[in-house]
């Protein structure tokens, strides 16, 4: 009878658990984001995105007009509507759909102009944040900014994009077309714990421009984006640390598998020879600003 109890009440837990988080998604996000907002505010202060030490770009989209926004140093310190606090557009960039609140919030210029935000995420745009940033140094290429005079014609041998993480998640082969043919709008929404639909977007942008190496020892929690415990942060750093001995690999883009390198040692070696070119770099940029 115990046994059979167990069962029982086994069966209904397995059921019931992926029902809630699915009502949970339906009435609202997972987390009002107060928290967050506050930290945010605290360590940022009154700080717009024109006066960072570096400059940064940083994507966001506009639930009201459907359109991606980018905010960028450069662009902020030539048009004013776009040099918000760098709060709103933390709060902004982070507000992923389902777990925070989309961010509302307007920009005033010296003149009086105004204008409206309704941001979320900019990862459903912009998984992959390289493309929005080869587009940001283009734009300053074509508005003659001194800090990317290339020459002409233009030669962007001189720059190098890397991408630096702890893995994704492993989803690759978790859906078939037989299976999702049988789906309707709930189970694209949300099928055992994962949003297919979701997961779809996110990777398709991300993939288009994907070209960095990945990994995909993310499972169970450490794939989640919102489990801080002590427990995970030290997992993570494990998974981190066992990723810089691997080889280096890139995607082969017919499959979205990542396949070893050879001669490319590994990314611990890689990263140490990106580091030397920037020190390289750097000495080089000083000695010409000293000498002019």
């Amino acid at each position: 009878m115990r046994s059979l109890r167990g069962i029982t009440v086994k069966s209904r837990v397995g059921f019931l658990t992926p029902v809630a988080n699915l009502i949970g998604a339906v009435r609202g996000p997972k987390y009002d984001g107060s928290f967050l907002h506050d930290k945010i505010k605290s360590l940022t202060h009154d700080v717009t995105i024109a006066d960072t030490v570096t400059n940064i770009v940083v994507p966001a989209f506009d639930v009201k007009y459907l359109q991606p926004i980018i905010f960028s140093t450069y662009e902020a310190k030539n048009e004013p509507l776009k040099n918000a606090h760098l709060s709103d557009i933390c709060i902004s960039t982070s507000a992923a759909p389902t777990y925070f609140p989309a961010h509302f919030f307007k920009t005033t210029s010296p003149s009086g102009e105004s204008r409206e935000f309704h941001l979320i995420d900019g990862g459903v745009a912009a998984n992959n944040p390289t493309m929005v940033a080869m587009s940001m140094i283009s734009k300053e290429v074509l508005r003659e900014n001194q800090d990317f005079k290339l020459g002409k014609p233009a030669d962007y041998r001189h720059y190098l994009v890397i991408s630096i993480g702890t893995g994704t998640a492993k989803m690759a082969e978790k859906y078939t077309a037989p299976a999702c043919a049988k789906w309707g709008v709930l189970r694209w929404l949300y099928d055992s714990g994962f949003t297919p639909l979701i997961d779809i977007f996110s990777h398709a942008s991300a993939d288009m421009v994907d070209i960095h190496a990945s990994d995909d020892l993310l499972v169970g929690h450490t794939s989640s984006v919102d489990i801080a415990t002590e427990e995970n942060m030290e997992a993570l750093i494990g998974i981190g640390k066992d990723l810089l001995k691997k080889p280096v690999a890139r995607v082969n883009i017919d499959t979205g598998v990542h396949e070893p390198v050879d001669g490319e040692g590994t990314n611990e070696e890689a990263l140490a020879r990106f580091a030397k070119k920037l020190s390289e770099e750097r000495r080089l940029r000083r000695n010409n600003l000293n000498s002019s």
